[in-house]
């Protein structure tokens, strides 16, 4: 199965990043959070598996449909 590329929905600056490379994700759970007019958007692995890398750092900018992490399903 192809890693898994997880997109930024929405524009806006990542607030906190919640998990690490080489750490375990559960389907759902938060990679991180995006901080956007005022409000905190989680940003979820779509599946369970292992966060190969991070491409974001906190209080980077961001835009809509930016790839900000990759996970390695399973």
């Amino acid at each position: 199965m192809p890693d898994i590329r997880v997109k930024s929905e929405i524009a806006g600056s990542v607030w906190k990043i919640m998990k690490q490379a080489g750490e375990a994700v559960a389907a759902e759970e938060t990679l991180l959070l995006l901080e956007s007019m005022k409000m905190e958007i989680p940003v979820v692995a779509p599946r369970a598996g292992t966060v190969l890398e991070l491409r974001v750092a906190e209080g980077e900018a961001v835009a809509e449909e930016d790839v900000v992490a990759v996970i390695r399903a399973g």
